[in-house]
């Protein structure tokens, strides 16, 4: 059992709101459920939409045929047209969002009180929206029959909100930010968060003052964390060598978008993995780690905050864009390590310092610094190695490798079910796994979003292996499991 369901309309419309009541609800009744978003740069008008996949099977992806299609405005029915099922319901017409709720839940079989608890949940409008849902109920019948199961398969979480609570867990106690699509929804989660967990967060004018800010903060014992996008992240480079030299725990959330420069600011893409390594000038040492759904952002964020006290580093939550904004039911708990503070009062600088902090050009102290920032390199190296660094799925002993990173997972884990084909999902990029021989004498195919393979560059640099299959995508939207399927099953062996 899989259905897809489409929530279209303009900007304004409120497909949004839709998605959410429907997640929320088939969450509770023991479905495995999965949405992502589509939406353009506008404030109000354009085209966006919302894919729901909902199961009785663990789902991570969307695919492209459509079951349900609610169109909120007559472009949408147009725009989508040619991924309707034959036998796709049609929920269009000029009504209010709060009338397609009503018909959606009775379609599904679902009682009038299920719809009416989420929108108590809801907490705005409740009289409106409860009138205008009942209406829509009353006028439909069931039309699908869901196969009954148990419910309380998990938690219902976006990358966001898991990046936040791995910050929280962490002991996390100042987060800055500038608005940057996508990790602009971080602020809003965690100022959510500032009372209970005693935290704060502080939104600053530009990046370079995030940055600054930030080093303010982690000098004086703060656990702190700071967010942006690509383009932020340009500004950061500077003071990302700062931390550097000057042994200043920082972890910094990066989340994708497609790029460069503005390029398509709401969309996806896993174009920034070269940057989040190589940004700054000089050599020091950082951590880069790579989620791939929200369990593992919460436990790859609280890994960074481990590393970046422990070894006094700068260390970079590596997300994108469908990552942070897609949910996902989450049936296994993240695995939370201990944080401790490693900060200790003394005289900071962006020069080489001496033993008394004060700056230096003895030849002598220079090596003494650069040696000893080598052999921290060499300690994080070490102690990685008590993490799982990098997860294997499908057919393990398959002669059929997918090789991938980051938000990418989700589709290829749907679509390699019935396939024989195993994937090697890389979630430490900086450093990087021992992986060679888990590739010699396999079919491998790299997978990315991203136009130039990235991580198959990186692959060839610590490894010496070419991957010379690849299955690419972007034009800013993430892979659909169908579709990858396909692709997928034309390049095995």
């Amino acid at each position: 059992m899989r259905y897809n369901i489409l929530f279209g309309g303009k900007a304004g419309q409120g497909p949004n709101v839709l998605t959410n009541l429907l997640g929320d609800a088939l969450a509770k009744k023991g479905y495995y459920v999965f949405y992502s978003r589509d939406y353009q740069s506008l404030i109000r008008g354009g085209h966006n939409f919302n894919m729901l996949t909902f199961s009785d099977k663990p789902i991570h992806s969307n695919e492209s045929k459509i079951d349900i299609i609610v169109a909120l405005d007559e472009n949408t029915l147009r725009i989508h047209k040619d991924n309707l099922k034959k036998n796709c319901i049609i929920l269009g017409g000029k009504y209010p969002n709060m009338h397609f709720s009503g018909n959606l839940f009775k379609i599904l079989g679902f009682e009038f009180e299920d719809l009416d608890r989420e929108l108590k949940e809801l907490k705005r409008k409740y009289k409106e929206n409860v009138v205008e849902a009942k209406k829509g109920f009353e006028e439909k019948k069931c039309e699908i029959e869901l196969k009954k199961i148990k419910g309380n398969k998990g938690k219902f979480l976006s990358g966001t909100q898991g990046i936040a609570l791995g910050a929280v867990k962490s002991g996390l106690d100042i987060y800055y930010g500038y608005p940057m699509t996508p990790s602009t929804p971080i602020l809003g989660e965690l100022a959510g968060m500032q009372e209970e967990k005693n935290i704060l967060v502080v939104e600053i004018e530009n990046e370079i003052g995030v940055a600054n800010a930030g080093i303010g903060s982690a000098i004086t014992g703060a656990k702190t964390m700071i967010g942006t996008s690509g383009g932020g992240f340009d500004l950061m480079t500077e003071s990302l060598s700062l931390m550097g030299i000057a042994e200043v725990p920082m972890v910094i959330y990066l989340a994708q978008r497609a790029g460069p420069s503005t390029g398509v600011p709401t969309y996806n893409s896993q174009g920034d993995l070269d940057i989040a390594r190589h940004a700054g000038h000089g050599e020091f040492n950082r951590v880069v780690l790579a989620p791939g759904d929200p369990r593992e952002a919460q436990e790859l964020t609280n890994q960074c905050f481990y590393f970046s006290q422990k070894h006094k580093v700068p260390a970079i939550v590596l997300s994108d864009k469908h990552l942070a904004e897609s949910y996902y039911i989450l049936p296994q708990k993240p695995k939370i390590v201990s944080v401790g503070k490693n900060t200790k009062w003394k005289r900071y600088s962006s020069y080489e310092q001496g033993p008394n902090g004060s700056s230096t050009e003895k030849p002598e102290l220079i090596n003494r610094n650069v040696e000893k920032r080598i052999k921290v390199g060499k300690e994080i190296i070490k102690d990685s190695k008590k993490f799982p660094m990098y997860e294997i799925y499908g057919k393990k002993n398959s002669k059929n490798l997918v090789v991938s990173w980051g938000s990418t997972k989700g589709a290829i884990l749907d679509s390699i079910e019935d396939l024989n084909c195993a994937f090697l999902q890389i979630k430490y990029i900086e450093p990087f796994p021992d992986i060679e021989k888990l590739l010699k004498g396999k079919n491998i195919i790299l997978i990315e979003n991203n136009a130039t393979g990235l991580l198959g560059n990186l692959i060839r640099e610590k490894t010496g292996i070419k991957i010379e299959k690849k299955i690419l995508r972007y034009d800013g939207r993430p892979f659909l499991s169908d579709e990858l399927e396909k692709d997928i099953r034309g390049n095995l062996k």
